[in-house]
């Protein structure tokens, strides 16, 4: 259950900008490059989420609530790695 879990996790943001992707010109109105979009999607995509709407939101600045928004998504995305990385050090430990 608990890997089921962690795969909608992964999956939800992504799909969702997927969907963004096809349905709306939010990225282009976002981000100046292809760039950053495709490195969100691949190791950080509740930042770009975040980012994203904030950009759409705001006026193009990252400022207030919307910022806290920001650093709260970096901070899940972070949890991800530093998550995987605690489990296999313990497991490493105790097999």
């Amino acid at each position: 259950m608990g890997c089921l879990i962690a795969a909608v996790a992964l999956a939800v943001p992504r799909v969702l900008m997927f969907v963004a992707l096809l349905f709306t010109d939010w990225f282009g109105r976002s981000f100046d490059t292809h760039l950053w979009p495709i490195l969100g999607f691949v190791f950080m995509p509740y930042t770009t989420l975040a980012y994203m709407a904030a950009m759409l939101n705001n006026n193009h600045s990252l400022s207030g609530g919307w910022l806290a928004l920001f650093i709260f998504a970096v901070l899940v995305d972070a949890g991800h790695f530093g998550g995987s990385g605690l489990t296999y050090r313990k497991k490493s430990k105790n097999p």
